[in-house]
């Protein structure tokens, strides 16, 4: 909300010395974010000045007529300026700025030549001066206006402040003159003036025009006057104008600056018709679904079946609080018009302006509340201006439909206050300050007034008590806490587990929980996977995203893409976060109240809907793991990888690697032939390896792009570890080839390997798998190496060969396996 002091101070008495500082202060106090304090006076550099045009000589020759004058600045010698202005004459008073100034914009002025001719200075229109977008000629002030050399601004208006605050949206009422003047006038405790306390007309027996409301819901107040013969030249006046323009609004014409300007007064949005463009009777009801209209900016829009809309007999002519139509809006030839003041739901507001993406300046204040006893007020007001400038006949009758529910009266306990807010306040005191915003006080039952439709509960009172009181005498007191216990276990897990990632080469991300409903097509989930039942925001930030997601590995995908797709090639992420698994309920449980705490059978129904909510942990890799360089080629990434990238978070986790189990399994999004489930005490924690090529396709991703994905609440509580006993004697190294079926799992070989070894096996790893003709049809060669040490002696190579022969053995008689090259 941007107005000025001068426009506020017609109706508070504010303090004659209030320094910029002060009103930042008090506009912070009560609420508001001060955006900006900004004196006009210093918007211009250097010296603007009056001046007296002495003489005038129009110089010929050049594209465009262009006038040398000699103006009088009240210096000792006339300055000679060159002009392109015509409306101005010889012994005009006209605005000068003087070289070494400075116009807003960053615009220097200099001394030059310009057209054969010295220029010192420059005589100056409206908008070079930013007052308004009058530019067809400069500022030629009146006969009466100060001599030459005077400053100039206070002439043209330049000495006001401008002031911009940023409302919070429960404060609607603020968006106005009217709503600040107010709260300032409580906070300095100085005198109001209620710009909408005049005299107005009543509604008439007749309407000036016929209309009627289908939804008194969506409308519940709709009031219009109508005005004839007004002039369609007539201009707005400069006061009106410079106002629409420092709130940022640009002027358009009278009928609609008018509304404008009393929007930004009274904080009630108005709209103007041409009464000769409107065909039958007017009709306030909601859209049929697949209605058409044209809005002023130009834009042919499908209605929805909750917008509202304004109707003649041709159809939808206006947007309902949002924005007019093209077919019934102001002309520069409109010589009747009808005035429209309403008030609209402004939860319907909120929606429509969001659904059309047009957020006005009328929407911003519907969907914040709008004060509903203002509209015949607003209509006063704005009939009286037109016809002041542009002349016209008011029709006498006036139409006002009103089915405005009135405020409820609020019980407010008289010890809430101090109990909430920490500070005895005595019913008197918050009678005063309820009493100075508008409410009205009878014992303990408030009645709010009119404009304030955020006050609807005992606490919403509460808080009004301590803004008034003042937010600085409310001590700073820090609750007592007790001694902290740390990380949980939980958390510990988590930190290790990311830790471990990124010093492998991960970069973490943070992904929005929200995903699309084609979401589970694009990943190629089966018809019955429980990932597909997801649950659905009632309110969600984006339409197109209204689910929450069941899985990481989803909006992961869509992370990996989108760094692809600028530039970046060899790219591993993980994300750890909760994904949602919602429990299939038949009904939704009661709405609980805030008036007590809930039963133990309401929380338990309410509970029944809340989402499974595990923490899980998903990678991805696609490009190169190794880089290529002058030292050779590099390794691209393969669902290996992210096989390994499994085994590092659980290893992180405490996941004893004896506890873990790889084998093969078939889970969408992976490929059937490149999965593995990740299994630890025979539970499935998640899966691993390449995506599946449809799934690659569909989201364009490189081929061989892998993925991981672990339920890290699955995982069992890490159990103690006892210090592993260094030996300072040598290890004994020997390899194993074992030729055996290539069906059988590379991980169970050595896991028999391993139960075969007995205890003097420090590690087996697998360093080969070799596959041929020679070797037979459907077998291949894997090799591992071994590592034997004991922890009180050197092992002899008998006690090795032993070890080894044992493993081996157990390998032959659970696979067939047999040493190769024996």
């Amino acid at each position: 909300m941007k107005t000025s002091l001068s426009w506020l101070r017609e109706y508070v008495a504010l303090p004659a010395d209030l320094t910029a500082e002060r009103l930042d202060l008090a506009l912070t106090n009560l609420g508001m974010e001060v955006e900006s304090i900004v004196d006009q006076s210093a918007t211009i550099q250097g010296d603007l000045v009056v001046g007296r045009v002495l003489t005038i000589e129009e110089l010929t020759g050049f594209k465009k007529p262009i006038r040398f004058t000699t103006v009088d600045v009240g210096r000792d010698a006339p300055q000679e300026i060159v002009c392109g202005a015509r409306n101005f004459a010889e012994g005009d008073l006209v605005v000068v700025i003087l070289p070494g100034g400075e116009l807003p914009g960053g615009f220097k002025i200099g001394a030059r030549k310009t057209y054969g001719r010295n220029s010192n200075g420059m005589i100056c229109s409206a908008r070079e001066l930013g007052i308004s977008d009058e530019h067809d000629g400069i500022i030629v002030l009146p006969a009466d206006a100060p001599a030459p050399g005077t400053d100039a601004r206070p002439v043209v208006g330049l000495d006001d402040v401008l002031v911009e605050v940023e409302i919070t949206p429960d404060r609607g009422y603020e968006m106005s003159v009217r709503g600040i003047a107010r709260e300032l006038a409580t906070h300095f405790g100085v005198a109001y003036k209620d710009p909408a306390a005049l005299e107005f007309a009543g509604r008439t027996a007749e309407s000036p025009y016929e209309v009627t409301i289908e939804d008194t819901v969506g409308c519940d107040r709709f009031s219009a006057r109508v005005v004839r013969g007004i002039d369609p030249e007539a201009k707005s006046p400069e006061w009106m104008q410079r106002r629409l323009i420092q709130a940022g609004i640009r002027a358009i014409s009278l009928p609609v600056d008018i509304t404008n300007y009393l929007m930004l007064e009274f904080g009630q949005p108005m709209h103007v018709f041409d009464l000769q463009r409107l065909r039958g009777g007017l009709v306030v009801r909601r859209a049929h679904p697949g209605e058409k209209l044209t809005t002023l900016d130009g834009v042919a829009r499908v209605l929805d079946a909750e917008d509202m809309v304004i109707c003649d007999e041709t159809g939808p002519i206006s947007l309902a609080a949002v924005m007019g139509g093209e077919t019934s809006e102001w002309q520069p030839g409109t010589v009747d018009v009808l005035l429209e003041a309403a008030h609209w739901d402004p939860v319907m507001v909120g929606r429509t302006a969001r659904r059309h993406k047009l957020f006005s300046e009328a929407a911003k204040r519907w969907e914040r509340g709008v004060d509903p006893q203002v509209t015949l007020a607003a209509l006063e007001r704005a009939v009286a201006i037109l016809t002041e400038h542009a002349g016209g006949t008011p029709d006498a009758r006036v139409l006002d439909h009103d089915h405005v529910v009135p405020p409820v009266a609020i019980h407010l306990p008289a010890d809430l206050p101090s109990r909430i807010i920490g500070l005895p306040y005595a019913p008197d005191r918050i009678a005063e300050l309820l009493t100075a915003v508008g409410c009205t006080v009878a014992g303990s039952d408030v009645v709010p007034p009119s404009w304030r439709p955020d006050l609807l509960a005992p606490i919403d009172l509460v808080e009004e008590v301590a803004r008034l009181g003042g937010y600085n005498d409310i001590p700073s007191v820090l609750p007592p806490t007790g001694a902290s216990h740390g990380l949980t276990a939980a958390q510990r897990r988590r930190r290790s587990v990311g830790r471990a990632l990124a010093e492998n080469g991960y970069v973490e991300v943070l992904s929005y929980p929200f995903v699309a409903p084609g979401a589970a097509d694009q990943l190629g989930l089966p018809a019955a996977d429980p990932r597909r039942s997801a649950v659905r925001l009632t309110n969600p930030l984006s339409e197109e995203e209204p689910l929450l997601r069941t899985a990481l590995i989803g909006p992961l995908l869509g992370t990996l893409k989108r760094n692809l797709g600028r530039g970046q090639r060899d790219v591993a992420l993980f994300e750890a976060g909760t994904v949602f698994r919602p429990h299939l309920t038949a009904a939704a449980p009661q709405p609980l109240g805030v008036d007590r705490s809930p039963t133990a059978d309401e929380w338990a129904q309410a509970n029944k809907i809340v989402p499974e909510q595990p923490w899980h942990l998903a990678a991805v890799l696609a490009g190169d793991v190794e880089p290529s360089g002058w030292w050779g080629a590099g390794r691209p990434a393969t669902w290996a990888d992210a096989i390994e990238a499994a085994r590092i978070a659980l290893s992180a986790a405490g996941v004893p690697d004896t506890s873990v189990t790889v084998r093969a399994d078939e889970q969408a999004p992976w490929h059937p032939g490149r999965c593995a489930a990740i299994v630890v005490d025979g539970t499935v924690v998640g899966h691993a390896g390449e995506l599946h090529p449809a799934v690659i396709s569909t989201l364009e991703l490189p081929k061989r792009t892998a993925a991981m994905e672990l339920d890290l609440d699955a995982l069992p509580d890490a159990p103690v570890v006892d210090a592993v006993r260094i030996s300072t004697f040598p290890p004994a190294l020997i390899d194993v080839a074992l030729t055996l079926d290539a069906s059988v799992p590379a991980e169970e070989v050595r896991a028999a390997l391993a139960a075969g070894a007995g205890s003097l096996l420090e590690s087996v790893t697998l360093f080969d798998v070799y596959e041929s003709a020679q070797l037979g049809e459907g077998k291949r060669s894997l090799a591992y190496k071994l590592t034997f040490r004991a922890p009180d002696r050197t092992l002899t190579s008998e006690e090795t060969i032993a070890a080894r022969d044992a493993a081996v053995a157990v390998t032959a008689s659970r696979f067939g396996a047999t040493l190769r090259g024996a």
